[in-house]
């Protein structure tokens, strides 16, 4: 979606936006938003799983692995939504008959149209740079930007908070299971995150740990889409609010490495947190079956092998990505010994700002 700078064709002006100026009607919004890499305590970000850990907090790092929510006016009431990485679109002759649909080729943007309910024509554009089932919420960074696309395109007046809560209400209403909250703020934020998940409500704090140093000990893989995604933190949840004693352990394990970890970034402490990526990857495995792979396995044993420290599976595992923590100077040969294993090696770089929304201006 870069402009298109050959001479003669539309030339488009990029403008930093506030959401609350009443934007240009004739101008297309553009909104984009980076996913994210977890590092501890995912999974307790559901609520409210939360609430009977005190002290609760997940740990995670934006990437500039991004998403993109391109809107553009069209004449009358016609809505035309497509979604560029799934190659699927589909069209409705007015706001009316997109309601009244009983399935969508693309439900991620049809929903969000239905709540903002535009009054004129519009194409919804979406692409995502993220592999299908990464783990490393694309989904969730794509419903921030189509969000906040959206509201500019509407006038609606939102603030961050207010975007992440309909995001994620809307995304657990698509996926139907519950929905964390983690996943929603390195979209908005950018950066390296502590969310902390208190009772008085949910608290983004940035870590202040050096970018390029995050970028120096870290590999992002992914190892395939898993087969039913979403349904490992499911299963983690039911056994939790059953009162299974090993999730229940296992969880206020998870509670004290995670507030570990960002202390140990805070510092940072390396060492440190290579030692609680390991346990937090070992606890984890043990919650519920299927939250490893063969692959996952024979990755994680092929990074050892040449450098790599810990490691662990992004989001609710049984497949997408895996988040390598490697010795210092390493990484080069630890995503070579990846790759020759059968992992794609994600190139990032930590997002240094989070949801930026534009207006795009076309002129002759």
């Amino acid at each position: 979606m870069a402009p298109n700078t050959a001479a003669g064709m539309a030339k488009e002006t990029t403008v930093k936006s506030k959401i609350a100026e009443r934007r240009d009607e004739s101008a297309s919004i553009l909104a984009q938003a980076p996913c994210r890499a977890d590092l501890a305590g995912s999974t307790m970000d559901l609520w409210p799983l939360y609430l009977f850990h005190p002290g609760a907090v997940t740990v995670n790092f934006a990437v500039s692995i991004l998403t993109t929510c391109r809107i553009t006016p069209l004449p009358g009431k016609d809505i035309h939504l497509r979604s560029l990485d799934g190659r699927r679109e589909e069209r409705f002759a007015s706001l009316d008959d997109l309601c009244r649909a009983e399935k969508y080729r693309h439900p991620l943007a049809a929903r969000l149209v239905s709540f903002f309910q535009p009054r004129q024509g519009l194409a919804v554009e979406t692409n995502s740079e993220s592999p299908a089932g990464a783990g490393i919420a694309g989904s969730s960074a794509l419903m921030i930007a189509t969000t906040a696309a959206l509201a500019r395109f509407t006038d609606r007046k939102l603030s961050l908070e207010e975007m992440r809560v309909l995001a994620q209400n809307v995304e657990a209403q698509l996926i139907n299971v519950p929905t964390g909250c983690q996943d929603y703020y390195p979209a908005l934020y950018g950066g390296v995150s502590a969310i902390e998940l208190a009772p008085d409500g949910i608290h983004r704090r940035a870590i202040p740990v050096p970018p390029e140093e995050v970028e120096e000990r870290f590999v992002l893989a992914y190892t395939g889409a898993p087969r039913q995604s979403g349904i490992n933190n499911w299963e983690v949840f039911k056994a939790h609010i059953d009162g299974d004693r090993k999730v229940l352990r296992n969880f206020e394990k998870i509670t004290e490495i995670a507030c570990a970890m960002r202390a140990a970034l805070a510092r940072p402490d390396w060492n440190e947190v290579g030692r609680l990526l390991r346990e937090e990857w070992k606890l984890r495995r043990t919650n519920a079956p299927g939250i490893s792979t063969p692959l996952v396995d024979k990755l994680i044993a092929a990074a050892r092998r040449n450098g790599g420290i810990a490691a662990k599976v992004c989001g609710a595992g049984g497949g997408g990505c895996v988040v390598f923590f490697v010795e210092k100077g390493a990484k080069g040969r630890v995503a070579e010994a990846l790759a020759a294993s059968g992992g794609r090696v994600l190139p990032f770089r930590v997002a240094r700002e989070g949801l930026t929304v534009s207006e795009v201006r076309a002129s002759s």
